[in-house]
């Protein structure tokens, strides 16, 4: 079968059963079962009759109390994990009545008062499941069960697990909201906005749905603010005759006034109410534009170049990290750390292998952050799943149907660090279904399209960890600023974003990684302290993320990473995690000091590159020592750069700069160095446009 075709397919079967990420408006009802399930271990085929334990859903099965033995690996105890909830509703049943579960694991079958609903195997999409016909109304007790596979084993070779070589924990469960959805037709089932800045207006496309008997209708739109309300533009179609179980597609184009771009500087929102008569939902969304300008490298964001500096949020590994707790479905938590993140002047965040609950995108809108939202396949060569276009193109389209109205969703991400031919095909099948058309990025296969991106991971310091000859900072003198790529990714020129580079991860407590023991070994030698280790991890890291930032070969750098698990040795893995966040304290979200010190600087808006890498210099040598100074700004930015020597001004003049928007200026000083031997450290400094000093630092013996 055609993959084109096949995702046209999936497109008009959705709509049978599905409603879009609607927000409720009366006369529509939505009803949250979020709370607490009872759940109890069993096998695939017999339905447990005693549920012994309880849980919150959203949440995962290793919150049951009491707890389960062996969760998240296979286990001879269970195949399966069986929830189950009680709910009455009240009234006579609506018309309309669908069971959504946003995101359950691994696999997902749902009976309703003993009969079955429905299944939905994919892991990462939401489920949508006509009940009606097996609810009970007027005050009666519905039973909702619903049996998860009890591990990644439970899935398909072919299709996606989010299989990860750094996990070893595959924790199932309802680990997103479930809801209710009453309504009646015309129903509806999915809006697309599309915004247009430059003609200050919303294009609408939404999908209508009647029920058993035909109907005639007309579907009204009303857009205002997000906060405050205040109506800024309305709509409303010629009337519409829609036959029995049929559905159709109506556009509507709304000017707005005073129209306000959404940026993360300025996250502004509107909402469009949609009605038919009968149903009624509403959609937040932002007006903006993005893309890339292969020609310069960069993005575009509302029509002017965007320099992205980020990190990543790994969310399925935070998952296993023991102290994760409740924190990824709290709503407050979530909030603080994408705050935190733009304290360390991050505006952009890829979220890593896979997709956090839907909460989060909503506050991303909020907060102003531009995502990279990553699918969760990572193949490399040997993992022991094979997902095929076929598979994956109904979960592409299920995803692109429930994400697209954010405006913080800037980049669709097919998937990581593969080279699989399947996520081209797929993409390709379904990118069309976007209409505001973001770019895509394939991993480290070849791109799709020349209006995509793609992902560079220069991990500079790994060689130690392959045996091969430690890398050393000085070497950042002789290499190139161009961030490497993968053949395959070379096959159209298009703009890289460096989402991973600096390979030095240290746990929370400041004990190496299994990837890191032997690169702190070559730096500090056998016995370094946790204070030694933590100094040299910020350092290098603000000097890596400057590197890249200054030669402005990338679109963006985002470090890696910005949530993940700390996991120093333990019983399932002795040696230890291989990546870690930079965290010391997860529930006040406090990084580490010298980290948030020295990196926020790093990516500070207008920003410095020390384009000296010596680790010792002759006594009372002179020499030419560049400084790169870029700026993120949209304007530009104009300022002074003074150089010093352990806090005392070095002997060379201050010099004044201006820097236009997303550009660099490289700066020339004549400097006499210390003429007595010792450790010394080198400083570029600039007022930032907070009129905070921004720093680059580099550490250097006098022999």
């Amino acid at each position: 079968m055609n993959l084109r075709y096949l995702a046209f397919i999936v497109c008009l079967l959705l709509p049978s059963i599905a409603a879009a990420a609607l927000r409720p408006e009366p006369p529509r009802q939505v009803i949250s079962l979020d709370g607490q399930w009872q759940i109890v271990e069993g096998s695939m085929d017999a339905k447990p009759q005693d549920f012994s334990h309880t849980i919150p859903v959203p949440g995962l099965v290793d919150m049951a109390q009491p707890a389960f033995d062996e969760v998240g690996k296979k286990s001879d105890l269970r195949q399966a994990f069986w929830y189950r909830r009680q709910f009455k509703l009240d009234g006579p049943l609506a018309e309309v009545a669908i069971l959504k579960l946003h995101k359950a694991r691994y696999g997902t079958k749902v009976w309703v008062n003993g009969q079955l609903a429905g299944e939905h195997l994919p892991c990462f999409t939401p489920a949508w499941l006509d009940v009606r016909p097996y609810l009970k109304g007027e005050g009666q007790a519905n039973e909702l069960v619903v049996r998860v596979g009890a591990d990644r084993d439970s899935m398909p070779q072919d299709m996606p697990t989010g299989w990860d070589f750094e996990k070893y924990l595959y924790l199932p469960g309802i680990y997103d909201s479930v809801e209710l959805i009453l309504t009646a037709p015309p129903r509806i089932v999915n809006v697309q906005t599309v915004p247009d800045i430059v003609g200050k207006k919303v294009r609408i496309v939404a999908e209508i749905a009647a029920g058993s008997k035909a109907c005639d209708f007309q579907l009204k739109a009303d857009v205002a603010e997000a906060v405050g309300g205040q109506a800024v533009g309305s709509a409303q179609s010629p009337p519409v005759r829609l036959e029995a179980n049929a559905e159709t597609k109506i556009e509507l184009t709304i000017p707005i006034a005073n129209c306000r771009l959404w940026s993360p500087d300025d996250p502004f929102l509107y909402v469009v109410k949609l009605g038919t008569g009968s149903d009624a939902a509403r959609v937040r969304f932002g007006m903006r534009s993005f893309a890339f300008d292969r020609a310069n490298k960069r993005a575009v964001l509302n029509g002017k170049p965007y320099y992205m500096r980020g990190t990543n949020v790994t969310c399925y590994r935070f998952f296993e990290d023991a102290l994760r707790g409740d924190k990824p479905w709290r709503a407050e938590w979530v909030r603080r750390l994408h705050q935190k993140y733009k304290m360390m002047h991050w505006s952009s965040i890829r979220y890593c292998i896979g997709f956090p609950p839907e909460i989060w995108y909503d506050i991303a809108d909020e907060e102003g952050f531009l995502i990279q939202d990553e699918f969760p396949i990572w193949l490399l060569s040997k993992a022991p799943e094979n997902p095929v276009a076929e598979k994956i193109i109904p979960e592409y389209t299920e995803w692109m149907r429930e994400r697209w109205n954010h405006p913080c969703v800037v980049i669709w991400d097919a998937q990581n660090e593969s080279q699989t031919k399947e996520t081209g095909k797929a993409l390709q099948a379904v990118r069309h279904l976007d209409l505001t058309d973001r770019p895509w990025e394939n991993g480290w296969a070849e791109p799709q399209s020349e209006k995509d991106c793609v992902e560079s991971h220069p991990y500079l310091f790994s060689r130690g960890w392959q045996n091969q000859k430690p890398f050393r900072l000085p070497e950042l003198a002789t290499l190139s600023g161009e961030p490497r790529l993968q053949d395959a990714q070379k096959v159209i020129k298009v703009p890289i974003i460096i989402n991973e580079y600096d390979w030095l991860w240290l746990n929370r407590d400041g004990t190496v990684t299994c990837l890191t023991e032997k690169v702190y070994e070559h730096i500090l030698g056998p016995n370094s302290t946790v204070d030694q280790r933590r100094l040299v991890h910020a350092r290098y890291v603000a000097a890596l993320t400057e590197f890249w930032r200054g030669h402005r070969e990338a679109a963006g750098v985002l470090h890696f990473c910005g949530l993940g698990y700390s996991r120093p040795g333990d019983k399932p893995r002795p040696e230890g995690g291989a990546t870690s966040d930079d965290f010391t304290d997860i529930e006040k979200l406090t990084f580490e000091p010298l980290f948030e010190e020295y990196v926020s600087d790093a990516f500070h808006p207008v920003g410095l590159m020390l384009n000296f890498w010596a680790e010792e210099v002759a006594a009372g040598a002179k020499q030419q020592i560049e400084v790169y100074v870029v700026n993120d700004l949209p304007g530009t930015w104009s300022g002074e750069v003074k150089l010093s020597i352990d806090g005392q001004p070095a002997i060379a003049a201050p010099q004044s700069c201006a820097v236009d928007s997303c550009g660099r200026q490289i700066l020339t000083f004549q400097l006499e160095f210390p003429r007595e031997p010792g450790k010394y450290t080198l400083a570029a400094e600039i007022a930032g446009v907070d009129a905070q000093p921004v720093r680059s630092l580099r550490d250097f013996q006098v022999k």
